[in-house]
């Protein structure tokens, strides 16, 4: 069943084979806010940055507990933002593709991010993503709750989203939406629809000859 924003919040109480990348592992703890959540939301817009129209669209799909997606995400997506997205030569796009190196906490950050997208805006999804690859390896569902309110979100309302996994079905999609376009492992990165090793250096000539 689709819930919108307003009906969840309602509910919920106030990369290739050869490259460094993810390819596998296990599983984490758990938490729950004094809240329920009816239904799961099935549909949402990929989160996005810069300008839409631009001729150039980046394409990046992660694994929140992926420590080469938290490189990546640290050290060269703030690099790719404030050379190509911020001018607004790129539309810059994070989708997920939980592996999941983590059977618990893949699924459960990525639907914990969507709910911080839903509540607020694309900007708050990417200060969450970026605080949660900060705290990689120290999730909890505590964690996640503080995180989200610090993105300006309803921290139980993004605690129970990963608590019962309610975006599922969109990371879902997302999922095998990558591996359709042939990804094999995260972060896989694909500059115009071709997919390019995720380095600063690649990337950016990949946008500049596109």
């Amino acid at each position: 069943m689709h819930t919108t924003r307003r009906g969840y919040l309602a509910g919920a109480a106030g990369a290739v084979a050869g490259l460094a990348g993810c390819l596998g592992g296990g599983g984490g703890g758990g938490g729950n806010c004094d809240a329920a959540v009816s239904g799961t939301v099935d549909s949402m817009p990929s989160p996005t940055i810069g300008d839409p129209d631009a001729a150039v669209t980046v394409k990046v799909f992660e694994d929140f507990s992926c420590p080469h997606c938290a490189n990546f995400s640290l050290n060269v997506f703030p690099r790719l933002r404030e050379e190509y997205v911020s001018p607004g030569d790129v539309a810059y796009e994070h989708h997920d593709l939980p592996i999941p190196v983590s059977q618990e906490w893949s699924w459960a950050v990525a639907s914990a991010a969507r709910s911080v997208q839903d509540q607020t805006d694309a900007e708050a999804f990417f200060a969450f993503a970026k605080a949660c690859y900060e705290n990689q390896g120290s999730y909890s569902m505590s964690l996640l709750s503080d995180l989200g309110s610090d993105a300006g979100a309803e921290g139980c309302a993004v605690r129970a989203a990963a608590n019962q996994e309610t975006y599922r079905p969109v990371v879902e999609a997302d999922r095998q939406r990558g591996i359709d376009m042939g990804a094999e492992g995260t972060p896989a990165v694909f500059v115009n629809g071709n997919q390019v090793t995720p380095s600063y250096d690649a990337i950016s000539a990949a946008i500049d000859s596109a």
